[in-house]
């Protein structure tokens, strides 16, 4: 929940010019109501659009939700799932998030889902399990050809906007372990197009550390996003 619908556009001009990579998805995701300002700031640019949530129904009485028809039609072409404060503040569950990927998947759009694990949970030393439980619920029901589009990002809930990141080998571990999930209930094609990407804390100062590792393809960037240091975190080579 930041930058109103003119610094929003205000960002995307600064940045534009810093994320110029032809070997770089760069995705946005603005509030809802900066969405379609952002959708024609990004043209003849390398930037897609993403939204931060959406309902899994088509329409009906629910207040204060976005449908995925609605997002399809301005233009959005990701859309971030279960997002960790989503999950703890608005009582998003595994079952929820597994019906906003199909809807997504119909819809066209490509979802970036969110998988990660309290401090405690960490500490209780099940967060392998509790990885894959996730993992395993989101993707219930998705057809292997529709999983190969699906974004996964790990996110420790104990590092986001806490300064604290989770060490590369921490890192890359939970992120082997999406991806070892994934050719389990697929193969191993499917577990290799999937894109995973870690999110916590992810900056210029460890972002080509943490994208060297052979199972982290990007990052889910929070509040490096917000500035400049967004353009050294897309060009980190």
């Amino acid at each position: 929940m930041n930058k109103t619908p003119k610094e929003t556009i205000a960002l995307m001009e600064e940045l534009k010019p810093l994320v110029q990579n032809e070997d770089v998805d760069v995705v946005f995701c603005p509030p809802f109501v900066s969405l379609l300002l952002a959708i024609e700031a990004a043209k003849e640019s390398n930037i897609a659009i993403g939204a931060q949530n959406m309902h899994f129904e088509e329409s009906g009485a629910y207040t204060g939700e976005i449908a995925p028809s609605m997002l399809k039609e301005i233009g959005v072409k990701y859309v971030l799932i279960g997002h960790s404060e989503r999950r703890e503040y608005f009582a998003e569950t595994d079952e929820t998030v597994n019906k906003k990927v199909l809807k997504a998947i119909e819809h066209g759009l490509i979802p970036i889902v969110c998988v990660g694990e309290t401090l405690e949970q960490r500490e209780q030393e099940i967060t392998i399990d509790l990885i894959r439980l996730q993992t395993k619920i989101a993707l219930k029901d998705v057809k292997a050809e529709d999983a190969k589009n699906i974004v996964f990002a790990y996110e420790p809930i104990w590092a986001i906007g806490t300064g604290k990141t989770a060490t590369v080998q921490q890192a890359e571990e939970i992120c082997a372990a999406i991806r070892q999930v994934i050719a389990e209930i697929y193969n191993e094609e499917v577990s290799n197009a999937i894109r995973i990407q870690y999110g916590g804390s992810v900056s210029a100062d460890n972002a080509k550390e943490l994208f060297a590792m052979p199972n982290i393809d990007g990052g889910l960037v929070g509040g490096a996003s917000l500035k400049a240091d967004f353009g050294k975190i897309v060009n980190y080579k």
